[in-house]
Parts: C-alpha cells; sequence; structure tokens
C-alpha cells in the first residue's frame, strides 16, 4: 500500500535513508550521511513524501521523496529491493505528476539501470559539490496520447 508520509514515520523513514544510503553509495564516506541525517530529517516533512507501508505488517520498506517535480530519492528496506517496491512507488508518483527530474550519482549504476528500465533519460552531467561525485541529471515525461 502506498500514502502519505505522517509525521509519526519519521523514525522508520530515517533508519531506511540511511542504512540505504550508506550501501548504495559505497563510494562516499558513511560519515557523509550521518553529517547530514539531521538536516535531512529536518527537511523531510516539508517535502511530498510517499511511503510503501506492508499491508499485514503495517510496516515501511520504502518511500519516495518529491521536491514539485524532482525526486529527492527512492528508498527501499535493503532486504525488499528487486521486489518490485521502487517500481511502485515510482508508477504512484508518475500518475500525479507530468513530469520528473532527479540527480544520480554516475557511480550509482544500480539506481542508473533502474532509472533508464523506467524511461528516465539523461539530459545533463554536474558535480556534486558537497560529495565531489559526477552526477547525471535524468528526466521522464508522462507520454502524450
Amino acid at each position: 500500500m502506498i500514502r502519505r508520509f505522517r509525521q509519526s514515520d519519521l523514525k522508520f523513514v530515517m533508519g531506511i535513508w540511511l542504512d540505504t544510503n550508506k550501501k548504495a553509495h559505497h563510494f562516499i564516506s558513511p560519515g557523509y550521511w550521518m553529517e547530514n541525517y539531521e538536516s535531512v530529517k529536518e527537511a523531510l516533512p516539508k517535502a511530498e513524501v510517499f511511503v510503501y507501508e506492508e499491508e499485514k505488517s503495517r510496516k515501511i520498506k520504502g518511500f519516495i521523496g518529491l521536491i514539485d517535480n524532482d525526486i529527492a530519492g527512492i528508498f527501499v528496506e535493503e532486504r525488499f529491493q528487486s521486489k518490485g517496491i521502487g517500481k511502485q512507488l515510482l508508477d504512484y508518483v508518475k500518475q500525479i505528476k507530468p513530469y520528473l527530474t532527479l540527480h544520480v550519482y554516475q557511480k550509482n549504476e544500480r539506481a542508473i539501470n533502474f532509472y533508464r528500465r523506467e524511461h528516465f533519460m539523461v539530459r545533463s552531467e554536474t558535480i556534486d559539490k558537497s560529495t565531489n561525485e559526477k552526477e547525471w541529471i535524468m528526466t521522464w515525461e508522462k507520454r502524450k496520447e
């Protein structure tokens, strides 16, 4: 089940955010994520966030964060990755947004492959000033029928 984020979800969502970032971005010091934890925790409730909640257990397994049409991130608990949760979250926001953009580290090949499968196109390259890592800016647009 996908639903809007509630303030009571914050602890679980931030746990997924921290664990997933450390594992997906092995090329960035884990300390970087710890240093940014509090600022993300403060900013997250201000974003448009949708969580994937398992219906039986009512436990959050993943979430997607948006700022307008920009995907701030899709995060799925490690043991539930590659089970369609990220795709369901992305499909959900594709239904309510006419286009989407995102930044993805070039070294995060798994994420790049996922976004390409989901019809995102690389539009430009940039450097994340806080990590000094190369990123791609990718976009998706709803097809006109």
